[in-house]
């Protein structure tokens, strides 16, 4: 992977929990809602990000999944910012026929797929899902769709997956590295200058 260069600064946020994180299901392009956790995330997401940008005036573009816009309408509920673009090339990668199903279940129903994956990789293992390539190169393509021209920050509201794979394409990260990259929901990564810092509340503040 090669990172591509962009002037504009991203704030990436992952959404809070859902019922199906909480299940340890992959929920690829399906969804389902926030748990209470989950909300409370999204407000340490709203205070870590309220600390860094002014008031108003960023722009935010959004998963179009259900998951994410929860996320951000909650964000907009209580920090300012321009009405958000929804962005497919944020939405999580799909894993096909896989979507909605844990670990367990796509081994007794496809045995032998998972063999000598890792936990960061068998993602990949599905026969219809989006490939590793695919899903970069999109993500690649929304990095430097970003007018260099306008002012002020983007928040970026993703996913887990693709949030990874959002970092690995900023960095020029080779592929294991990219998919080992942690990916919490109460943290926020900032993208500026080539360089990525993860932003978190102070241990008092939480």
């Amino acid at each position: 992977m090669s990172a591509p260069f962009i002037k504009r600064v991203v704030y990436l946020v992952r959404h809070g929990e859902t019922e199906w994180n909480a299940l340890g299901r992959f929920q690829g392009q399906l969804d389902s809602p926030l748990t209470c956790q989950g909300r409370e995330q999204a407000d340490k997401l709203r205070r870590i990000l309220a600390a860094q940008l002014q008031p108003s005036g960023s722009k935010m573009h959004v998963s179009p999944l259900g998951r994410a816009r929860e996320t951000a309408s909650l964000l907009r509920r209580r920090f300012a910012c321009k009405e958000p673009v929804i962005e497919p090339r944020l939405q999580e990668v799909t894993l096909g026929s896989w979507d909605g199903l844990d670990r367990f279940e796509i081994d007794a129903e496809w045995p032998g797929a998972l063999d000598g994956a890792t936990p960061f990789d068998w993602y990949f293992r599905s026969p219809d899902g989006e490939a590793f390539e695919e899903a970069c190169a999109r993500l690649r393509d929304w990095l430097r769709s970003l007018p260099d021209g306008e002012q002020g920050p983007v928040i970026a509201v993703s996913h887990g997956l693709t949030g990874r794979l959002l970092r690995g394409v900023y960095l020029g990260l080779r592929r294991e590295e990219a998919l080992a990259l942690p990916v919490p929901q109460d943290a926020v990564f900032r993208l500026a200058g080539g360089i990525v810092e993860t932003l978190t509340l102070p241990m008092a503040a939480c």
